[in-house]
């Protein structure tokens, strides 16, 4: 037995992935009492709309796309564990129409609890992902922590004249979503039974570059990812951003296999309930609760959710004229 089959990661940490990030509505109520820099000049996405990242005009006709992801395994293996942080890391800047140019990695180990060679294996992780983007992954900072996390701060390049932003939706416009949901019922299934899923891994893998790229060249202006907040909870913070309202069409919605399953024997993580807690005064609803803690999944390296047709992938909603209601679900 090797070292990698004798620790599960997933064990070592109280949350998992983008589920454990700080609810909506405090990190809201921290950040508006902090004298943070808004938008205005050459900072072209500042706090002022909770978008996916900071960007920042330049010489040369360019923008800096900045941000910063990290959490704690969702996975047990290590070396998925790190293409799958690092894939969500770069997510924030596709979301925002750019393309990864560098990161650095950011490392927390319990290095007294875990061997430290299933650290290199994140770190090896996060470089594969890296490499398959196209994009540079060296140096970084690493700490002595009791419960492992791994992420990365991601620097990219945009055109300033084409960022995709989440406060410039229209009404009229189609809702398209880029990769199924449900990610987090199934890796608190994971973190659980040790049940491994392909189909999700597979997911939380993939680059979110291609629906970046295919979103620009259809036109789109609106986006940003799904990820702990769930679709409820990004589009909820798109929608006010905007000034507009939504409606979803839940039987739209695509899922990986086994996220309802997973739901029905109650592997729901805590952050997706909390999501919908927060998107419940905003929200009038058609269906059950059920469909809607999915709706609410706080989804790790999930898609894009973009405002507009993109050839591919299916439309799952529309936005429309600002309502009471900030979000339907039919």
């Amino acid at each position: 037995m090797t070292a990698t089959d004798a620790v599960r990661l997933t064990q070592l940490a109280a949350g998992g992935g983008c589920a454990c990030k700080v609810p909506p509505g405090e990190l809201e109520r921290v950040l508006g009492d902090l004298p943070t820099s808004r938008a205005g000049g050459d900072l072209l996405v500042g706090i002022d709309s909770g978008d996916d990242a900071a960007a920042v005009r330049i010489e040369g006709g360019r923008a800096v796309i900045a941000t910063a992801d990290f959490f704690t395994p969702v996975v047990d293996d290590p070396f998925t564990f790190g293409r799958i942080a690092a894939t969500n890391a770069m997510s924030d800047v596709w979301a925002m129409g750019g393309e990864p140019l560098v990161g650095v990695n950011l490392l927390a180990w319990p290095r007294d609890r875990v061997p430290f060679e299933l650290a290199a294996e994140v770190l090896r992780g996060g470089a594969a992902a890296f490499e398959e983007a196209g994009a540079h992954l060296a140096g970084g900072h690493s700490i002595d922590d009791p419960e492992p996390k791994y992420g990365v701060a991601v620097t990219g390049l945009a055109d300033p004249q084409r960022l995709l932003r989440n406060d410039t939706g229209r009404a009229g416009l189609p809702l398209t979503l880029t990769k199924p949901l449900g990610l987090g019922v199934l890796n608190n299934r994971h973190k659980a039974t040790g049940e491994v899923f392909p189909e999700a891994v597979e997911v939380m893998t993939t680059l979110n570059q291609a629906a970046s790229r295919a979103a620009l060249a259809a036109g789109a202006e609106t986006a940003t990812d799904i990820t702990g907040f769930g679709l409820l909870g990004h589009l909820l913070k798109l929608v006010r951003a905007s000034g507009v309202s939504a409606v979803v069409d839940a039987s739209a919605v695509p899922y990986v296999g086994g996220a309802r399953e997973a739901l029905a024997e109650g592997f729901v993580p805590g952050g997706s309930r909390r999501n919908l807690d927060w998107v419940r005064q905003h929200l009038t609803s058609a269906v059950g609760e059920d469909e809607l803690v999915l709706l609410a999944d706080a989804q790790t390296s999930g898609g894009l959710l973009v405002v507009g047709e993109v050839p591919g992938y299916p439309v799952v909603g529309e936005l429309v004229p600002r309502a009471d209601a900030l979000v339907e679900v039919r």
